[in-house]
């Protein structure tokens, strides 16, 4: 095992002569540094960020220009399908999903163009391993977690170095991570943006007590993850959030009912430090004293009805109605939104999909609306989803085909946004980028990304087993069998009874053992129709096919990459 190295804090970067020539990641973070300190000063004197590094210019207020873009923008969500999404940026394109390495895609971003960044990378560089439709299933076990932890922070660094540069002077950067390496991001991150940009670790209760201990396990459960918080300056966008008051602290605090049913606590009125403070003297219902307001104030507030008294002669108090409260201001401890489970509307099968609530919260915190959002690791798309509902820009990137095709389908689902260039250049769809439409980059995706792709593209379910599945690899739903979403297992698809089966191989040629294979699938389950996916078939696959149907009557319908790839497959479908 290889030592650790020791790190130092980001602030002894800047100095020259204290990093190791040796040390090429370091120095090139120091220069970074710089640079962004540079297009700090630059933006500040008023002359744009993007402009100052030859991007172009765009005239900017000299106080605040990067909160320029929030000043005209609409209140009312989009929910039609050619709903106008907001005005795209000036700086960078906006509401596009790119397929792809997200260092190689963020080095093609200029300096300072995004609001606000969250990003919930997996533990793990190589995403060969990771299954996304199964989270039992196949998952990289790390023998050394000591060289895993290093591979990890290795992997990172630079993505969280471009990810300092394009984020603005006014940005906030949120990294969701759980206990495998949390404290070694921790201290790369001081590193990068500095330590005492460093705002908040943010605990978020995703779970409830688990029965490890039961299983053997010699140490506490772990329920939660952390979620660091870091800005780029003091001027960071900040929006208090508050949540509910306890029902125990309503009953107790705000017992008191008016006539019209609203619910109200007492307050004094009287004026703390009397004259030596300023205070006026003088008779309220007949009460004597200092108060806190003048006579006309004063006056004003008993004609509104705020000023009781609760019996003769008792000191007049000021009425606080608990509806006219904005609750308790937000800590950073986050107990109070569930993590996403079968039985939730939001549930995809994504083994790390997040609650919409949860990046809600954080959007609001941290950005204002038509401010830019940037996920770099946005697997299934819930930061989208949420920057979308709440009137944000967003750009999202993702390594995975699987994943980029289960954010699309879930923007035209959820958002109602309409896919295509020609609506997403009049800012009213959205865009994916760089996916691998072709037959060869087919070829070399793992087989577990190969089989949800095909499946996605189907407009199918992917099965969550992938080891083990009896053959099927996904289910197709046919919109008659949907039926309202009602009930405690609202969300699950296990109880209909109309769907059919779907096998995909990752094969040049599909043969006749295959289709026999898949037709005892169909007559076990009962199917009348199924989907086989592949880059071709024999011959005597496809006599097999009609075979199988002029016996059974039961329908295989066959389809090729190609067809997929060329949309070709309507027909197929019906």
């Amino acid at each position: 095992m290889r030592p650790t190295r020791r790190l130092r804090p980001f602030r002894t970067l800047t100095n020259r002569s204290r990093v190791r020539p040796a040390d090429p990641t370091l120095l090139h973070e120091s220069r970074l540094r710089r640079r962004i300190d540079r297009l700090t000063m630059t933006t500040a004197r008023g002359v744009s960020a993007h402009a100052a590094f030859g991007y172009g210019s765009t005239a900017m207020s000299k106080e605040k220009p990067e909160r320029r873009t929030t000043q005209r923008t609409t209140r009312n969500r989009a929910v039609a399908s050619t709903a106008s999404t907001g005005r795209p940026s000036a700086l960078v394109d906006t509401r596009i999903v790119y397929c792809g390495d997200c260092l190689d895609q963020l080095r093609k971003l200029p300096d300072g163009c995004v609001d606000l960044i969250y990003i919930d990378p997996p533990f793990n560089s190589n995403r060969n391993y990771e299954v996304f439709w199964g989270e039992t299933k196949e998952k990289r076990a790390f023998e050394d977690r000591h060289a895993s932890t290093h591979a990890y922070i290795d992997y990172m660094r630079p993505r969280c170095v471009e990810l300092a540069r394009v984020l603005k002077k006014t940005g906030s950067f949120y990294y969701h991570c759980d206990w495998h390496a949390c404290h070694y991001v921790k201290v790369m991150l001081d590193q990068i943006f500095g330590e005492d940009t460093f705002q908040n670790e943010i605990v978020w209760k995703r779970s409830s007590a688990h029965s490890d201990v039961k299983q053997g396990r010699k140490a506490l459960g772990v329920v939660t993850d952390s979620i660091f918080l870091y800005s780029r300056s003091d001027e960071r966008t900040w929006n208090p959030q508050y949540t509910p008051y306890d029902q125990e602290y309503i009953d107790r605090d705000y017992r008191r009912i008016d006539e019209t049913g609203r619910r109200y606590r007492i307050g004094d009125l009287s004026g703390p430090g009397g004259a030596a403070k300023g205070n006026p003297f003088y008779e309220v219902m007949g009460v004597k004293r200092y108060w806190r307001y003048t006579k006309e104030k004063m006056d004003e507030l008993i004609k509104a009805g705020r000023v009781i008294q609760t019996r003769p002669g008792a000191v007049p108090q000021y009425k606080r109605y608990l509806d006219e409260m904005p609750g308790i201001p937000l800590q950073n401890l986050w107990d109070d939104i569930p993590i996403i489970n079968n039985r939730s509307n939001e549930f995809l099968g994504y083994p790390t999909q997040k609650p919409l609530a949860l990046l809600e919260r954080m959007i609001r915190s941290s950005s204002n609306e038509n401010d830019i959002l940037l996920d770099a690791f946005c697997g299934c798309g819930t930061a989208l989803v949420a920057s979308q509902n709440l009137n944000r820009q967003w750009i999202g990137i993702d390594i995975s085909p699987t994943a980029c095709r289960v954010m699309a389908k879930r923007l035209r689902d959820v958002c109602k946004l309409r896919e295509g260039e020609a609506l997403w250049r009049t800012g009213r769809g959205f865009i994916i980028r760089d996916l691998p439409w072709s037959e060869e980059q087919l070829r070399k995706i793992p087989p577990f990304e190969f089989e949800g792709w095909a499946v996605i593209a189907l407009g199918g379910i992917p099965n969550k087993t992938k080891v083990g599945d009896m053959g099927i690899d996904g289910r197709i739903y046919p919109v008659r069998a949907l039926p309202e979403r009602t009930g405690a297992k609202a969300g699950e698809l296990d109880f209909m009874d109309v769907w059919y089966p779907i096998q995909v191989k990752q094969k040049d040629k599909l043969g006749r053992p295959d289709v026999d294979s898949f037709e005892a699938i169909m007559t076990r389950h009962d199917r009348t129709k199924g989907f086989l996916v592949s880059f071709d078939y024999s011959s005597d696959a496809l006599a097999e096919i009609g075979a199988f149907f002029r016996k059974s009557g039961k329908v295989i319908v066959a389809l090729t990459v190609r067809e997929i790839l060329d949309e070709e497959i309507a027909k197929k479908l019906a």
